[in-house]
Protein backbone atom coordinates (compact mmCIF):
# COMPACT_ATOMS: atom_id res chain seq x y z
CA UNK A 1 0.00 0.00 0.00
CA UNK A 2 2.89 2.37 0.90
CA UNK A 3 4.55 1.72 -2.71
CA UNK A 4 1.20 2.79 -4.37
CA UNK A 5 1.16 6.26 -2.61
CA UNK A 6 4.02 7.12 -3.27
CA UNK A 7 3.85 5.99 -6.76
CA UNK A 8 0.90 8.66 -6.84
CA UNK A 9 2.74 11.59 -4.90
CA UNK A 10 5.17 10.72 -7.59
CA UNK A 11 2.95 11.02 -10.40
CA UNK A 12 1.16 14.17 -8.75
CA UNK A 13 4.49 15.83 -8.87
CA UNK A 14 5.71 15.11 -12.59
CA UNK A 15 3.10 17.56 -13.82
CA UNK A 16 4.67 20.74 -11.52
CA UNK A 17 7.90 19.40 -12.37
CA UNK A 18 7.40 19.47 -16.24
CA UNK A 19 5.85 22.56 -15.87
CA UNK A 20 8.72 24.53 -13.78
CA UNK A 21 10.95 22.69 -16.29
CA UNK A 22 9.24 24.01 -19.70
CA UNK A 23 8.79 27.39 -18.03
CA UNK A 24 12.26 28.11 -16.06
CA UNK A 25 10.78 28.42 -13.06
CA UNK A 26 13.01 27.35 -9.94
CA UNK A 27 10.44 26.77 -7.19
CA UNK A 28 7.15 25.69 -6.57
CA UNK A 29 6.12 28.74 -4.85
CA UNK A 30 6.88 30.75 -8.05
CA UNK A 31 4.80 28.31 -9.87
CA UNK A 32 1.33 28.60 -7.70
CA UNK A 33 1.96 32.24 -8.31
CA UNK A 34 2.23 31.71 -11.38
CA UNK A 35 -0.67 29.90 -11.89
CA UNK A 36 -2.94 32.26 -9.62
CA UNK A 37 -1.69 34.92 -11.81
CA UNK A 38 -3.80 33.31 -15.47
CA UNK A 39 -6.72 32.38 -12.99
CA UNK A 40 -6.70 36.28 -11.75
CA UNK A 41 -6.56 37.34 -15.80
CA UNK A 42 -8.59 35.00 -17.10
CA UNK A 43 -11.59 35.30 -14.60
CA UNK A 44 -11.25 39.34 -15.08
CA UNK A 45 -11.30 38.87 -18.69
CA UNK A 46 -14.40 36.88 -18.49
CA UNK A 47 -15.86 39.45 -16.06
CA UNK A 48 -14.92 42.48 -18.84
CA UNK A 49 -15.79 40.49 -22.18
CA UNK A 50 -19.62 40.42 -20.54
CA UNK A 51 -19.56 44.75 -20.17
CA UNK A 52 -17.49 45.30 -23.06
CA UNK A 53 -18.81 43.60 -25.89
CA UNK A 54 -21.73 44.67 -25.40
CA UNK A 55 -20.85 48.08 -25.36
CA UNK A 56 -19.30 47.63 -28.62
CA UNK A 57 -22.44 47.04 -30.05
CA UNK A 58 -21.84 42.97 -30.27
CA UNK A 59 -24.52 40.55 -28.26
CA UNK A 60 -26.29 37.32 -29.17
CA UNK A 61 -27.81 38.47 -32.45
CA UNK A 62 -24.65 39.02 -33.68
CA UNK A 63 -23.26 36.54 -36.48
CA UNK A 64 -21.31 34.18 -34.61
CA UNK A 65 -17.78 34.74 -36.99
CA UNK A 66 -17.87 38.65 -36.04
CA UNK A 67 -18.17 37.85 -32.57
CA UNK A 68 -14.67 35.73 -32.83
CA UNK A 69 -13.44 38.56 -34.88
CA UNK A 70 -14.65 41.03 -31.86
CA UNK A 71 -13.22 38.76 -29.35
CA UNK A 72 -9.84 38.13 -31.41
CA UNK A 73 -8.90 41.89 -32.05
CA UNK A 74 -10.87 43.37 -29.01
CA UNK A 75 -10.37 40.85 -25.91
CA UNK A 76 -6.86 39.16 -26.75
CA UNK A 77 -5.32 42.40 -26.52
CA UNK A 78 -6.96 43.37 -23.00
CA UNK A 79 -5.99 39.98 -21.91
CA UNK A 80 -2.09 40.72 -22.56
CA UNK A 81 -2.05 43.86 -20.56
CA UNK A 82 -4.43 42.31 -17.50
CA UNK A 83 -1.68 39.43 -17.67
CA UNK A 84 1.31 41.76 -17.16
CA UNK A 85 -0.52 44.03 -15.11
CA UNK A 86 -1.52 40.80 -12.64
CA UNK A 87 2.12 39.30 -13.16
CA UNK A 88 3.27 42.40 -11.71
CA UNK A 89 1.85 42.99 -9.07
CA UNK A 90 2.64 39.31 -7.89
CA UNK A 91 5.82 39.97 -9.00
CA UNK A 92 6.17 37.79 -11.68
CA UNK A 93 6.47 40.65 -14.62
CA UNK A 94 9.77 39.37 -16.16
CA UNK A 95 8.39 36.00 -16.60
CA UNK A 96 5.17 37.35 -18.77
CA UNK A 97 7.10 39.71 -20.18
CA UNK A 98 9.47 36.69 -21.69
CA UNK A 99 6.19 34.86 -22.06
CA UNK A 100 4.58 37.30 -24.25
CA UNK A 101 7.71 37.74 -26.61
CA UNK A 102 7.72 33.78 -27.15
CA UNK A 103 3.89 33.78 -27.54
CA UNK A 104 3.99 36.82 -29.92
CA UNK A 105 6.75 35.45 -31.89
CA UNK A 106 4.87 32.55 -32.71
CA UNK A 107 1.87 34.26 -33.54
CA UNK A 108 4.50 36.18 -36.24
CA UNK A 109 5.79 33.19 -37.03
CA UNK A 110 2.29 31.82 -38.57
CA UNK A 111 2.67 34.97 -40.93
CA UNK A 112 6.01 34.41 -41.97
CA UNK A 113 5.01 30.97 -43.31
Amino acid sequence: MQNTTNQQDTHKDSWVEKLKNRWGVKSSYQLAIILVVFALTGTSVMYLKKWLLPFLGVDDSTPLWLRILASIFVILPIYQVVLLFYGAILGQFQFFWAFEKRMFGRIADLFRK
